[in-house]
């Protein structure tokens, strides 16, 4: 019955981290933008790219296949209020090409497509999309941090459950969860800020990264229900409002409130 039990569990942690992540995922602010639009009765898709890493320009690409469909991508650094450069996009076969030139670190253009045929223009997407670009970060770096920070968020949520049970491992994996989070928030995590934007950490005290701070959060929260934990006591209230928290910083779309460069410091970098 407890091994039923336990894999019962199991199963709706694993459901609760991938809806999770997925959420993360699809609603952050570097998700790809899709649209479509209109032109000579036919609907096109429109997909705009929103991050950028390593140090050659943004591609743009667009599957067009009507030949007699032309376009131009106009763009601007963000925020700013800079005239537009607007540059045409080359046809190669079925698709429309472009690119952005590269920026520094945290650097943000805005930027939209304008697509014509036969007099008719349509504009995408109504709103300029908004990129931003990082330094390229090394997969040994990066992908541990994706794992550990991926098995923080299951195990965290297995262990809230355990805990509304009243399960003997609530203890163990209150601890797992806590060197999970170490791992891949507070020691691959800055890493990989690093890399991608220059700087070890940028969260409180130093700054108000979103990332960084909900991964201090999610940390704080899960330091205070193993201090409940010393000495043998439950602490399953304590245990369920850590998984809580790193249920909701973690809803928060990855990368929301991320570092951000600011043109008045850097000057002209382009």
């Amino acid at each position: 019955m407890r091994l039923i039990r336990g894999i019962a569990l199991w199963l709706v942690a694993v459901a609760i981290t991938l809806a999770s992540a997925w959420w993360q995922r699809t609603s952050g602010p570097t998700y790809p933008v899709r649209t479509d639009v209109s032109l000579g009765g036919t609907r096109h898709e429109v997909v705009l790219e929103r991050s950028h890493g390593g140090g050659d320009d943004q591609p743009i690409r667009l599957v067009v296949p009507d030949a007699e469909v032309t376009g131009e991508v106009a763009w601007r650094r963000f925020p700013t209020a800079e005239p537009w450069t607007v540059e045409a996009l080359r046809r190669e076969g079925d698709a429309l090409l472009g690119r952005l030139p590269n920026q520094p670190p945290a650097g943000k253009l805005e930027y939209q497509v304008r697509l014509r045929r036969d007099g008719e223009t349509a504009v995408a997407p109504a709103q300029p999309a908004v990129t931003r670009f990082k330094g390229d970060v090394p997969a040994a770096v990066l992908v541990p941090h994706i794992l550990f920070m991926f098995a923080a968020m299951l195990v965290s949520n297995r262990a809230g459950l355990e805990a509304l049970v009243g399960g003997r491992a609530t203890a163990r994996l209150a601890w797992v969860t806590f060197g999970l989070l170490v791992l891949g928030g507070f020691v691959f995590g800055p890493a990989v800020q690093k890399y991608a934007f220059g700087e070890w950490w940028a969260g409180v005290p130093f700054g108000w990264d979103l990332t960084d701070n909900k991964t201090l959060l999610a940390g704080i929260a899960w330091l205070v229900a193993l201090l409940r934990l010393r000495g043998g006591r439950s602490a399953r209230v304590a245990v369920v409002v850590a998984a809580l928290v790193t249920i909701a910083v973690f809803a928060i779309p990855h990368s929301t409130w991320g570092s951000e460069l600011r043109w008045d410091e850097a000057g002209s970098a382009q």
